[in-house]
């Protein structure tokens, strides 16, 4: 046994970048495990509850994952880690949300101990109606996206199957004049469109905007488009108006300085998150159309009120479009509850290695933080510490000093393919 791969007890996976296997074992890890740091010449994974029912909810089973481990791992894998990732995968979709015909949204079992678990439980109860029958429960249909959130914290995720409104009719094609999607980016659109809703995972550069053009190209319908800042929402609007069929009078501006509600509406999270006297007026967006699909850009900066409203939207297609899934206020799960599970990720080494995106050398960069900073890391609560950590001052000054030396260095764009070498810097904290 000389595998790339070191699988540890606590769920973390050593991968030495140098070996001859390495881009191989990447790839077989890929759909379960997510990468936490990639210095020079070991990357860390990790393997989550949550990644391992990511990976179940595109096809992957768990005899998938047991055998990458054991194929591509050094030394003999922990037997009880291989234990808890069957049991583990084999969690996801025994509970299922389906449409019944007499009874609107229902919860149903394979597993019937499983939905009598589950009942006894007091945050499941005001979601639930009349029991049907053994193996099926009702669910209030405004519930739909609040006992997936629930179901998820109990640790048995439902398979959502209820499926999904058309919303309003709107012409959109895709302009492929002298381009065509990327056979990963039409994967990405199958893959997302098959699922009915869920999240893309693609590095910067590889035309995540692409993606959701064409997957609005597929639902043909009404979109809300959600992005960080107006400036990205302009980026959007240029696209879309080169790439496909729609004019620039259907494209919609729904920001601080403008408030227009188009066939295509682009709205920034920031306008979206205004709290005036304890409201936020203009959550009554989601609600201006019949949209037939909302697309969630850079979903790992959700921010926590867009999350509440979107679990009152679990009939209309989501797309999310990221990057990362990690987030630093820890609520990837909401992600999987609420968007959908993980569709499609292509690791960036895969799309560089294909001459899409500019190459990238990582270097980890190991940051000394000050006493002050040590202390108030070891009493920060569990889910602020990796915000801290990402955030603290000693850390942004690096960071600052390493995007001036790299001032004005060429970066890809998602239009076309850069073949500029880039240098990426991961800071870690020493804590």
């Amino acid at each position: 046994m000389n595998g790339p791969l070191i699988v540890q007890s606590d769920k973390t996976l050593l991968l030495e970048v140098d070996h001859e296997l390495a881009d191989e074992c990447r790839r077989a890890i890929a759909p379960f495990a997510e990468l936490e740091r990639a210095p020079e010449h070991i990357h860390t994974y990790r393997v989550t509850p949550l990644g391992l029912w990511n990976a179940r909810a595109a096809g992957h089973d768990a005899e998938q994952v047991v055998d990458a481990l054991v194929q591509y791992s050094r030394y003999p894998v922990p037997h009880a880690l291989l234990v808890d990732v069957a049991e583990t995968m084999d969690r996801y979709g025994r509970l299922t949300l389906t449409k019944h015909p007499a009874h609107g949204l229902v919860l149903t079992t394979t597993d019937r101990p499983v939905l009598e678990e589950v009942l006894k439980s007091k945050r499941i109860a005001p979601l639930v109606g009349a029991r049907i029958d053994a193996d099926t429960v009702a669910v209030h249909p405004s519930e739909r996206g609040q006992i997936k959130q629930t179901l998820l914290k109990l640790g048995w995720p439902a398979e959502d199957l209820a499926g999904y409104v058309d919303g309003e009719a709107h012409p959109i094609e895709l302009r492929e004049d002298g381009w065509a999607l990327r056979p990963y980016q039409k994967q990405a659109v199958e893959n997302f469109w098959h699922g009915g809703s869920g999240v893309v995972v693609l590095p910067c550069g590889a035309g995540k905007t692409l993606v959701g053009a064409g997957s609005m190209a597929q639902a043909k319908s009404t979109t809300l488009i959600l992005v960080t800042n107006t400036v990205s929402a302009r980026q959007w609007k240029h696209e879309l108006v080169k790439r496909t069929s729609l004019t620039e009078d259907e494209i919609g501006e729904y920001s601080g300085t403008k408030k227009e509600i188009r066939p295509v509406t682009i709205a920034t999270y920031q306008v979206l998150t205004t709290k005036r006297k304890g409201v936020y007026p203009h959550l009554e967006l989601f609600d201006s159309r019949d949209w037939g699909l909302i697309v969630y850009d850079e979903v790992h900066l959700l921010p926590a009120p867009v999350f509440k409203f979107t679990a009152d939207l679990q009939a209309r297609r989501r797309l999310g479009l990221t990057a990362t899934l990690v987030r630093e206020d820890g609520r990837e799960s909401d992600v999987f509850s609420l968007i959908g599970p993980k569709r499609f990720d292509a690791p960036w080494k895969e799309i560089e290695a294909q001459g899409y995106i500019a190459p990238a050398d990582c270097v980890e960069v190991r940051v000394n933080l000050t006493d002050s900073e040590r202390l108030a890391y070891a009493t920060a609560e569990a889910e602020e510490k990796y915000r801290f950590c990402a955030t603290t001052a000693t850390k942004r000054k690096v960071t600052e000093a390493i995007v001036r030396r790299f001032a004005g260095s060429r970066s890809s764009s998602s239009g076309s393919t850069s073949t500029s070498s880039t240098n990426w810097a991961s800071t870690s904290a020493h804590r």
